[in-house]
């Protein structure tokens, strides 16, 4: 059977892209389509009308014409398409046969700065939520056209219900768990970055950018006196340094923009790792998990789902409280590195080849 996979629009680099390649990998034989193409990977990828205009990239500007571009797609021939959306891919239409072809959804999220703009700083502005307003309606009729969906976590899956009022089957999004558990292999300048971080340590690894709260790192390792690495680099590393220095001085230590073999070695290291945001699923998670780490997430959102609270880690209801922080770090740090590497192994390539070529089988 021959099939298209349709995406948003590839970045060089991003979780839901990396979702698109295990796609990809599962269906080599499918046409590809996205609105714009940044990245090397993948090709060849058929790209919108968007691609040639002045649009291309600009995602904030090219928003409005978005669910308009995705309804005049081009003739083609198809038994089957499926669409990684987490913003309007889920509208596609093809014209000719494929315009009839049985339609199946992976989403990764409803739109967050459409449905839920108090998690996403893009949607909570008065004209933002304005235009959402009006998206709102049109979105969820786009929803009700694929025989099936599929959500990247429970709680994903629940948004679903919310927003689009659709029953979605939950599959997790692929995580490299096999690169992860491997040993790192450091050149010199990793080897001497690694050696220079504490032995023990509190983990906080993302981009550097306020909703992440690398900050609740921190205090966590206040909370324990334990070392603190903050790993990764953005615009919020002045603020991230002068709290730091603020309440837990000098045990605070920065890796920037750490190569992947020099962040697997720190996971590695890690005594535990920190992950306080609200996410769709959270895949540094897993990642930690599959080097034997164990992992204090937020009790709300996806991330609940993978670390199993007092054998992989732990869970935290309550961010500003010292005492359920502290009892949380002790709960993670007395977790078994065997018991959290076999639990990432639930959430590795293999598992998602299967379940997504089982998902697509069994709509079509």
């Amino acid at each position: 059977m021959s099939g298209i996979i349709v995406h948003e629009w590839i970045a060089p680099s991003g979780g839901s892209e990396n979702v698109f390649e295990a796609i990809v990998h599962a269906f080599p034989d499918a046409e590809r389509w996205c609105l714009w193409n940044e990245s090397d990977r993948l090709q060849p990828i058929h790209e919108t009308v968007l691609a040639r205009t002045p649009l291309k990239g600009r995602k904030a500007l090219a928003l409005p014409v978005m669910p308009a571009v995705w309804r005049h797609l081009p003739k083609r021939d198809a038994d089957w398409v499926l669409t990684s959306t987490h913003l309007f891919a889920h509208h596609a239409r093809f014209g000719g046969p494929a315009r009839d072809a049985p339609k199946l959804v992976y989403a990764h999220t409803p739109a967050r700065y459409i449905w839920v703009p108090e998690l996403d700083v893009r949607g909570d502005s008065i004209p933002a939520r304005l235009v959402s307003s009006a998206l709102k309606p049109l979105d969820r009729k786009r929803a009700q056209e694929p025989v099936a969906i599929a959500a990247n976590s429970q709680f994903i899956a629940q948004r679903i219900a919310d927003a689009w009022e659709r029953e979605a089957e939950v599959i997790y999004p692929t995580v490299d768990v096999a690169r992860i558990s491997a040993e790192p292999q450091l050149n010199a300048r990793d080897e001497a970055d690694l050696e220079s971080l504490p032995d023990q340590f509190i983990l906080g690894f993302s981009r550097f950018v306020p909703y992440k709260r690398l900050d609740a790192a921190i205090d966590a390792g206040r909370v324990s006196d334990l070392p603190v690495v903050l790993a990764g680099g953005g615009d919020d590393e002045g603020r991230l340094r002068a709290y730091a220095e603020r309440v837990h001085p000098g045990k605070v230590h920065f890796s920037l923009n750490p190569s992947d073999a020099l962040l697997s070695a720190i996971l590695h290291r890690a005594t535990a790792l920190v992950f306080a945001p609200i996410e769709d699923f959270g895949i540094i998670p897993v990642e930690a998990m599959a080097a034997g780490t164990p992992v204090i997430v937020n009790a709300t959102g996806g991330a609940v789902e993978s670390v199993v609270d007092g054998v992989t880690g732990s869970h935290v209801h309550d961010w500003s409280s010292d005492a359920e922080l502290r009892a949380a770090v002790d709960r993670a740090v007395a977790s078994d590195a065997d018991a959290c590497r076999e639990r990432a192994k639930m959430f590795g390539a293999d598992v998602f080849d299967r379940k997504i070529r089982e998902f697509v089988a069994s709509h079509t």
